[in-house]
């Protein structure tokens, strides 16, 4: 069963403001799209949809076959999907171990294994559990993020720029990690301005122009056609494909 259709998304700020304009696309289970696209695209508007944060003008959403749309957050949480902003996704003055709690204050007694799942999968957190969010490094808090959504129990992860903000090393680390979530089985739509390592580490690719979609296919497929790499990759990617 796919783990998430889209299909005619139009949606934005307003009733009549139509950032997305009849987006469509799929996610397997156990794979990884990534959403690329110049800014202004409508890249982030369309997860704030997916996430029920922007009510839908027109489409629909189906997660694991089950149609959510019109979606509210918390009939986008409770059908297992779960958003990881780029901004303000963790509380500051909150221990890691305070954080990860919130992330599952609807689990009742499932909270304790979840976060000792977490803290398997990130032992980093284990380490830092009584540590102010706020003392930790962007990279780190992008983790404790991640884990933060991992306890709400989500079989479909999104991401909107993860790597925002982040040194290239801690981008690297991160992009690692995420890939692991995919490779043992979560399936991940993550929107990312890095398009070069994003596509690198996914699946499938969908690019946005002007809110639709331009181009969409294998993640390696859409990183060697030279239009991409023209258009949205730039200088840096047609030199790696050509060395």
């Amino acid at each position: 069963m796919t783990a998430l259709v889209v299909e005619g998304l139009v949606g934005g700020y307003g009733a009549d403001d139509h950032v997305v304009k009849g987006v469509s696309f799929t996610l397997a289970p156990g794979r990884m799209v990534c959403v690329i696209g110049p800014n202004g695209a409508g890249k982030s508007t369309v997860l704030k949809l997916l996430a029920g944060l922007l009510r839908p003008i027109t489409g629909t959403i189906r997660v694991f076959g089950d149609v959510v749309t019109p979606a509210s957050p918390a009939a986008m949480i409770a059908a297992g999907c779960v958003l990881v902003p780029q901004e303000r996704n963790v509380f500051g003055a909150l221990s890691v171990e305070e954080n990860l709690s919130m992330g599952a204050y609807a689990e009742g007694r499932r909270a304790r294994s979840r976060m000792a799942d977490v803290y398997d999968r990130f032992p980093m957190l284990r380490e830092r559990r009584r540590q102010a969010a706020r003392t930790m490094s962007g990279g780190q808090r992008q983790v404790l993020a991640m884990g933060q959504a991992l306890m709400a129990g989500p079989r479909l992860l999104m991401l909107d720029e993860p790597t925002a903000g982040l040194s290239p090393v801690a981008a690297q680390g991160l992009f690692a990690i995420i890939r692991t979530l995919v490779d043992t089985g979560m399936p991940v739509l993550m929107v990312e301005q890095n398009a070069l390592d994003a596509l690198d580490i996914s699946d499938d690719a969908v690019v946005l122009v002007d809110g639709q979609v331009a181009h969409a296919g294998t993640a390696r497929g859409l990183a060697a056609d030279p239009t991409i790499r023209r258009l949205f990759l730039g200088v840096r990617m047609t030199k790696e494909i050509s060395g």
